[in-house]
């Protein structure tokens, strides 16, 4: 797997890379310290994923994924930071980035790497709990329409952002069956086929 890391402070940036190269399946093609430089390290390089913080100086990392984003839309951007500053989340999801997680998370910086090339959305558990609440806050999808409560909408949230019965269940306090029967309740109720369906209606009618 190919990444570039891109951080504004040096020595998190060599941090990164010793831990991510002391797997042998990851390689660090390129190193940035702004978003300028992760646009043109982009470009050059087009990386399996794309790992940056979010607040530097010049350019933002948000303004670069979107940037990034417009050029190839399937780029897969990891964003690293200390700040789940709310703004910070909502703007993350909104330009289409792969995931979310906060610096302190070392050990789990790795595994979402592999999640995100393989296609998956990952996020921190301390931000994957304020998602439901703030998507919840700027939908306008009608959810009272097809009588869905709170509890569902909160699933159909985490089921858009990739997050198996499994994960859904840890987060939620629930155990896997009844993750299993709320979705089937939900698909029924949106007339959708299957949960990727409920997927694509999560990030097309509410996000």
């Amino acid at each position: 797997m190919k990444v570039i890391i891109v951080d504004d402070d040096q020595l998190v940036a060599l941090s990164l890379q010793t831990i991510l190269e002391s797997d042998e399946n990851i390689r660090v093609a390129a190193c940035g310290q702004d978003g300028e430089e992760a646009v043109a390290l982009y470009g050059k390089h087009q990386p399996d994923v794309l790992l940056m913080d979010i607040q530097m100086k010049g350019m933002s990392g948000l303004a670069a994924a979107e940037m990034i984003l417009k050029s190839y839309p399937d780029a897969k951007i990891l964003f690293l930071t200390t700040f789940s500053d709310d703004e910070y989340i909502i703007k993350a999801l909104d330009i289409g980035a792969k995931g979310y997680i906060l610096k302190q998370d070392f050990a789990g910086i790795i595994p979402a790497l592999f999640a995100v090339e393989q296609g998956q959305s990952v996020f921190g558990g301390e931000i994957v709990s304020k998602i439901p609440v703030l998507m919840q806050q700027k939908n306008t999808f009608d959810y009272s329409m097809y009588d869905i409560g709170e509890k569902e909408q909160e699933i159909i949230a985490l089921v858009g952002l990739g997050k198996s019965n499994r994960e859904i269940a840890g987060e939620l306090f629930l155990s896997e069956g009844t993750v299993r029967n709320y979705i089937s309740t939900i698909l029924e109720k949106l007339s959708l086929r299957d949960r990727t369906q409920l997927a694509v209606f999560y990030l097309t009618k509410v996000r």
